[in-house]
């Protein structure tokens, strides 16, 4: 039998930085996977990032992580969403090479040491709770020991695929699945859920007419994913561009005539699909009143001629997916080269959980990605790395890692799929995060670099480029403490801009906060900031003008913080005590909260709840000490 320290399942998003996180913190490490061909597959949507999501990716980078560094090297285009909104709802979004994302991410595990990638299909899965021990069984007759094991299997467990009345139990892409592990969980005491995902029909490229549809070019000067991809990389003028069309009223009487034959509507599809990402013929029904649906026309890798349709996911019958497609402006006589499908799968009940992704009753024994009821490229890999990096500290009986839902998009995430769990794949969307304004994506490394550094995970280069960021807004904060003299020529930025002339000189950092005058505006004039990178002017531009709101959501975080500090003992005995109420204990003795600000976000529990456990955690620590 092979030992290793750790063994990952799975080599999707979630798994890949797991692996790497572990190996990269000096665990030997095993990285099993279905099919090599699989290792980073971006098997629905070819791109990286969109809202919500693109502040995950340069969270897991902060902390050391591969899937914003991979992104930069294998873009097509990148674009920022949400620009003409505030920068709290803004994200980046990239569309990937398909191809050359999965060999790049390949390459990268293949030449990492303490790294061991091989394909293999896991079977079992035996816990042995008094050595700790866990053995993996594979179904060619192999067995692995290890310490800690990582669960990153995607969507890959019992899934089939469904296309009108046919099925096939596969996996997406026609990549084989997982037909015996689910009953190995299940052995193991693990609640499953039956979840379903989709993905659109791809076309080929040379059969659509562009010349009917409305482009949508790259953006040059914005930041990158990584906080390290030199900023030369941004590939310009060679980006890719998509496409938009849209539904018609055509394709919404199409659908209409076949609901009867989409499986969806017909009781074949029997998981609990995405709500903020519906197949279409969903879409038609729960908002009968649009007569359109906007649709992207995205490629899938310089390589080959597919598109991707956004947009357009559904499980119809291939004969009326045709019709679908056809009936779409510049798409008439386009030719289908993969056929849309629905995918159902098994994924755990993520309550049962800690904070760390480590199950509650098998010690060493983490989950990461889909598997955990969650939806996503971008929350797989945020979870995978948090897994990656918690095995490790379980391997070296250190405090595991326990992100806040003021620390990151990653700590939203976690608490919410482990404290209120979730009836359908869960999706990060920025309205979930009630400290957004401080959680942007422009700040990520300032928030999470220094956790990233005392884990071991953050290397010398990283570290020294987030020291140089800090320096130089250390910097850039001494200068906007300078006056603005108001000279002739001086005054023309206030009259250029519709702004008051000051009656007296004063600080930059002053006039900084004036509406329409910007750090970039002050240095046409100043020409005192030429020496810093764009990315950092703009990020202390942010923090000058949205200084009071940034104040006081802080203010809003170290009150919550009080409850966060005050932990509950992990044998502190909720249905023991008279005055909470039944259903409030029921639930918590259920999750099983760290402390009584995780507890007040339970299911259930209301604040007179968490008033009366305060009390009696205050009086059970004090009997018990």
């Amino acid at each position: 039998m092979k030992e290793f320290d750790a063994i990952v399942i799975g080599a999707g998003h979630a798994g890949c930085e797991a692996g790497l996180a572990l190996a990269r913190t000096g665990n030997k490490t095993l990285l099993l996977t279905l099919s090599l061909d699989a290792v980073a597959f971006l098997a629905c949507n070819p791109s990286i990032g969109g809202t919500a999501k693109g502040q995950l990716v340069s969270e897991v980078d902060a902390l050391g992580g591969e899937m914003g560094v991979n992104i930069d090297k294998t873009m097509l285009q990148i674009r920022m969403l949400n620009s003409g909104k505030g920068p709290a709802v803004q994200s980046l979004r990239a569309q990937a090479d398909k191809i050359e994302y999965h060999n790049e991410m390949k390459k990268t595990l293949e030449n990492t040491p303490n790294l061991y990638l091989r394909q293999g299909e896991v079977i079992d899965i035996i816990c042995n709770d008094s050595t700790q021990d866990k053995i993996v069984k594979t179904a060619v007759g192999e067995e692995y020991k290890a310490k800690a094991v990582v669960l990153a299997t995607g969507v890959y467990l019992k899934s089939r695929i469904i296309i009108g009345d046919y099925t096939k139990n596969i996996g997406p892409n026609g990549f084989s699945n997982a037909e015996l592990l689910s009953d190995s969980l299940k052995r193991l005491g693990i609640k499953l859920l039956r979840f379903k995902t989709g993905t659109p029909a791809r076309v080929n490229s040379r059969s659509i007419d562009f010349s009917q549809l409305e482009i949508q070019n790259g953006e040059e000067d914005i930041q990158n994913f990584s906080f390290i991809t030199p900023k030369e990389s941004k590939r310009k003028g060679e980006q890719t561009p998509c496409y938009l069309t849209y539904t018609n009223l055509d394709t919404h009487q199409i659908i209409k005539d076949n609901l009867d034959k989409a499986p969806v509507f017909s009781g074949l599809i029997k998981g609990i699909g995405p709500r903020y990402c519906p197949s279409i013929e969903t879409k038609i029904v729960r908002f009968a009143d649009k007569d359109r649906h906007q649709l992207f026309l995205e490629p899938e890798s310089a390589k080959t001629n597919e598109i991707y349709i956004q947009g357009f996911s559904t499980s119809m019958p291939v004969d009326v997916q045709e019709q679908m497609i056809h009936s779409l402006k510049g798409l008439e006589n386009a030719e289908i080269m993969r056929d849309s499908y629905a995918i159902e799968y098994d994924c755990i009940e993520p309550t049962q959980l800690n904070p760390t992704l480590e199950i509650k009753n098998h010690k060493g024994l983490f989950f990461a990605g889909q598997i955990n009821g969650t939806s996503g490229y971008e929350e797989a890999a945020g979870q995978g790395i948090i897994a990656g990096i918690n095995a490790n500290l379980y391997l070296k009986n250190k405090l595991q890692l326990v992100l806040k839902r003021s620390d990151g998009y990653i700590g939203v995430l976690i608490d919410d799929i482990v404290t209120k769990g979730t009836n359908e794949p869960y999706r990060m969307m920025t309205s979930r995060a009630e400290y957004r304004l401080l959680l942007r994506q422009d700040n990520a490394d300032l928030r999470l670099t220094q956790i990233g550094r005392d884990i071991g995970l953050v290397d010398d280069n990283r570290y020294n480029i987030y020291l140089k960021k800090l320096e130089d807004i250390k910097k850039i904060e001494e200068l906007l403490r300078t006056k603005f003299v108001l000279d002739d020529k001086n005054k023309l930025l206030f009259v250029e801009n519709n702004e008051s002339i000051p009656k007296e000189n004063m600080p930059i950092r002053e006039i900084l906060k004036r509406v329409n005058i910007d750090i970039f505006k002050i240095n046409n004039y100043l020409e005192i900031f030429n020496d810093f990178d764009h990315d950092i002017l703009r990020e202390v531009n942010i923090m000058v003008k949205y200084e009071g709101y940034l104040n006081q959501q802080q203010d809003e975080i170290n009150k919550a913080l009080k409850n966060e500090k005050v932990s509950i003992p992990q044998d502190f005995d909720y249905t023991h005590y008279h005055g909470l109420r039944r259903e409030a204990a029921e639930k918590l003795a259920e999750i099983k909260p760290l402390n009584i600000g995780q507890a007040s976000r339970v299911s259930g529990v209301s604040p007179a709840d968490i008033a009366v456990l305060s009390v009696l955690v205050k009086r059970f620590k004090e009997e018990n000490k």
